[in-house]
């Protein structure tokens, strides 16, 4: 997505957030990337993933072309060889924590159960319920995204990194901003566009079948290292989250009561 968007003008010298033709160029690229996901999301230690095609210059500047700013498009997945096809889906109910510390470390980890109350199995003697994350793969075996032990799922943040990188939101900002959502099909909006004025009608005229909704996707939490390596937490209102700060080292005595703190 990112390398399909780079070679637009984005932000303080081209598109706005939240204006017609960004919303519909964010639209048109989450087409494609989904396309392209549903075509070849497999995990690429275990089969033959097209990932550095994929990921290349020379993949993105063929399906840029493919984007009209004059109209939505149905777009489907790009073909590379001996690359077998798959299926997958998306979920919800999901926990995750992101942590950085003074070395910049980073680790991220996500606990989700998929669908509510997941597979309904708990551990006996734990009350821990089993998530039913499988129904992402496919259960025939010696597929390129057949079950097995070790295989990854993913997730998305690149409406978050266009925010902070090109429309110079603080973090906060931008996990808190509106999100678009489509695979093709119905272009949701979150209920946060309904103050830019036309937007709804503008897109629909580009041919983008438009439903506002109150939230697209779950909560979303972050951290950003600066240039000066001050380090800024953030979370959104979709989710129970909360950005903290925590020190270690030496604790010193308070001036006024000699009391450390």
């Amino acid at each position: 997505m990112l390398n399909l968007l780079a070679a637009f003008p984005i932000g303080r010298d081209g598109l706005a957030f939240g204006e017609p033709g960004y919303v519909h160029l964010l639209a048109e690229t989450l087409k494609i990337a989904f396309a392209d996901r549903r075509q070849h999301m497999a995990d690429p230690d275990r089969v033959h993933v097209p990932v550095a095609e994929l990921t290349s210059a020379a993949y993105a500047d063929r399906r840029r072309a493919e984007i009209d700013f004059s109209r939505a498009r149905d777009h489907s997945a790009g073909h590379f060889a001996e690359v077998a096809r798959f299926m997958g889906g998306e979920g919800s109910n999901t926990t995750h924590c992101t942590v950085v510390d003074a070395d910049g470390t980073i680790v991220s980890t996500t606990q989700t159960l998929q669908s509510a109350f997941g597979s309904k199995v708990t551990i006996p003697g734990t009350g821990m319920l089993l998530d039913n994350h499988m129904s992402l793969m496919d259960p025939v075996p010696g597929n390129p995204n057949s079950i097995a032990p070790g295989k990854r799922i993913f997730g998305a943040v690149a409406q978050a990194l266009l925010n902070v990188l090109d429309h110079r939101m603080s973090l906060q900002e931008a996990v808190e901003a509106p999100r678009v959502w489509t695979e093709g099909g119905q272009l949701e909006l979150e209920d946060g566009f309904s103050d830019v004025p036309g937007l709804k009608t503008a897109l629909e005229v580009l041919g983008h079948p438009v439903t506002i909704v109150e939230k697209v996707a779950g909560g979303m939490n972050g951290v950003l290292v600066d240039e000066d390596g001050w380090l800024h937490g953030a979370a959104c209102w979709r989710a129970d989250g909360v950005p903290i700060g925590i020190s270690g080292g030496q604790s010193r005595a308070s001036t006024e009561s000699g009391v450390p703190h």
